[in-house]
């Protein structure tokens, strides 16, 4: 009850059953009268004002145990007035009413009450995220493999209630309370994301700012707009995501020769793949490339039917396989000068979809000089943006006129940017069809959906959610953002004491966790040539690739088993 008085509107639902329960007790009461009066002059038989009410009671309830009944038909029909009053009163109005203004209202005060008000006291050096959106479980899953600590603020008691019983650290609070970002010990964070809309995010870096004036603060711009105010209000960082997707998928595609394109980098080393199609790759063997031996380059993987697979030297390299490299900016220039006379199509790259992500795409395109036509079925919008691009195609991409019109069978690739799934997967397989030889690199809203584009031929998949997800964690982990693909990230890691002198054959990393190992770090030292016999230094770092659940697997096996 104490739970429940807290609340105003709580107090007013118990209001109603009292005030319903008065008058079910009114209706007794004058139900009792009437037997007395009926039994009286009518019935000729006394009983006691006891009597009337029992009889009263168990007539409205349906009990009727007959050993108080009237003879006579006005008595009779009084019973039966009795009788329906009481199915309705108790057997249906009562139950509602109990239910709905006491039952469910004490239910949900006791979930709110379990809703955690504030954070650990143990727990410092912690990433603040605003709101567990699209991007909580990615989020929760790269800040478990990397063991941050993390809190998400939820101003929904009953939400904030739910996410604490599946495992989540969360801590209920309004957005704007001061008192709320005391109570998540913002003073001791290593960041806080606001990725709510760009009005809540700017009063909640005003707000954060007032008890943390020190602390870090990343912010998601949904608009272009909302960039420099989202600064002025104290952001540290400002992330317009859509178009950073857009220019991410313009830096994954083909156009022109064949060449390298940077991904990432760590150290003085740059990762980055490139397309081995109608190049003497096609056809040859891993260990056939002789990357390593020529150019001093170490192939760390490659992408094939949309999924990145670690090498092996005894895999044959087919048409559609896009290598992933390691090495020095001088080294890949030597191999950019080797693609250059391969797999040369200067005919323009086409966009689908002139939203924010195609517009940021086509824009990161022209700046590299490629030629660009755009494909947009909303003539209001192709229209506000005719100029944007080399050619604008108005129309449903789905007609294959309009895309054989927009130059798909000569196309060196095709850009897929709508936010619905369902459309990009129906495009991949129409634009497959009609070019196998294109490169496909398409954008995909919810990561359920990530295979399902694959399998409809896209060559490269990537999410808003996954590039945001791995922001965030790049910028708490205070590391460069390296992008590599959906489910595939750069990992890098102290060499556990339990690997410490192990040569790479012996420490079964591969085998047992499903990380490659791209480079070993010694001192000042980085190699990125190793061999099987290569032992990891004490004290040196790990630099990996592979998935989330990987990583979870490599600690679980190398590194906490050591505290058991």
């Amino acid at each position: 009850m104490a739970i429940l008085m807290e609340e105003g509107e709580v107090r007013q639902n118990l209001g109603v059953l009292i005030k319903f329960l008065a008058f079910l007790a009114a209706v007794m009461v004058l139900f009792s009268v009437l037997f007395h009066v009926i039994m009286i002059r009518v019935e000729g038989q006394e009983h006691s004002w006891f009597t009337g009410f029992y009889w009263t009671l168990v007539t409205m309830s349906t009990l009727g145990f007959g050993d108080v009944t009237f003879q006579t038909d006005l008595g009779r029909v009084f019973s039966v007035v009795v009788l329906f009053s009481g199915v309705i009163l108790l057997l249906v109005v009562l139950p509602f009413i109990f239910i709905r203004y006491f039952y469910a209202p004490w239910f949900e005060a006791q979930v709110r009450y379990r809703a955690p008000r504030q954070l650990k006291t143990t727990i410092s050096d912690h990433v603040i995220v605003s709101d567990y959106d699209l991007l909580g479980p990615g989020l929760v899953a790269q800040f478990r493999a990397h063991e941050i600590p993390y809190v998400f603020l939820c101003p929904d008691a009953e939400r904030a209630a739910s996410l604490s019983r599946d495992g989540i650290e969360v801590v209920y609070g309004d957005l704007d309370a001061i008192d709320t970002y005391y109570k998540i010990h913002a003073n001791s964070a290593r960041l806080l994301v606001a990725n709510q809309d760009d009005r809540t995010n700017t009063n909640v870096i005003l707000t954060a700012r007032e008890v943390a004036p020190e602390l870090p603060i990343l912010a998601i711009a949904n608009s272009e707009d909302a960039i420099d105010i989202l600064q002025l209000a104290g952001a540290d960082s400002v992330v317009p995501l859509r178009r950073q997707l857009g220019e991410q998928l313009a830096n994954r595609i083909n156009a022109g020769h064949a060449q390298t394109h940077v991904i990432g980098s760590f150290g003085d080393l740059l990762i980055a793949e490139f397309p081995i199609l109608n190049t003497p790759l096609v056809g040859k063997t891993v260990r056939q490339t002789r990357l390593r031996e020529s150019l001093g380059l170490n192939l760390i993987g490659l992408w094939e039917g949309g999924r990145f697979k670690p090498t092996s030297p005894e895999h044959e390299l087919t048409d559609h396989c896009i290598l992933v490299v390691v090495g020095s900016r001088e080294r890949l220039d030597e191999l950019d000068e080797l693609l250059y006379i391969y797999d040369t199509n200067w005919n323009p790259v086409i966009v689908i979809g002139g939203g924010k992500v195609g517009r940021s795409a086509t824009r990161a395109l022209q700046r590299k000089g490629v030629t660009v036509h755009l494909v947009e079925r909303n003539a209001e919008l192709a229209r506000k943006w005719e100029e944007l691009p080399d050619r604008m195609v108005v129309g449903d991409a789905a007609h294959r006129e309009l895309l054989l019109d927009a130059g798909i069978e000569e196309a060196p690739s095709v850009l897929l940017t709508t936010n619905d799934d369902a459309t990009n997967v129906f495009l991949a397989v129409y634009c497959r069809k009609l070019n196998p030889d294109t490169r496909i690199v398409s954008r995909v809203t919810h990561e359920r959906n990530v295979d399902s584009i694959r399998r409809a031929g896209a060559d490269l998949v990537l999410s808003y959610a996954s590039l945001a997800v791995q922001t965030i964690t790049a910028r708490a982990r205070s590391r460069p953002l390296v992008l590599l693909g959906e489910g595939v990230e750069l990992i890098e890691e102290d060499v556990p004491p339990s690997l410490a002198g192990k040569t790479l054959a012996e420490s079964e990393i591969g085998e047992s966790t499903g990380l490659t190992v791209v480079a070993v770090r010694d001192g000042e030292s980085m190699r990125t040539t190793h061999r099987a016999d290569q032992r990891l230094p004490e004290g040196g770092r790990l630099f990996l690739i592979g998935s989330p659940e990987g990583l979870e697997k490599f600690h679980d096996r190398f590194v906490n088993h050591e505290d058991d």
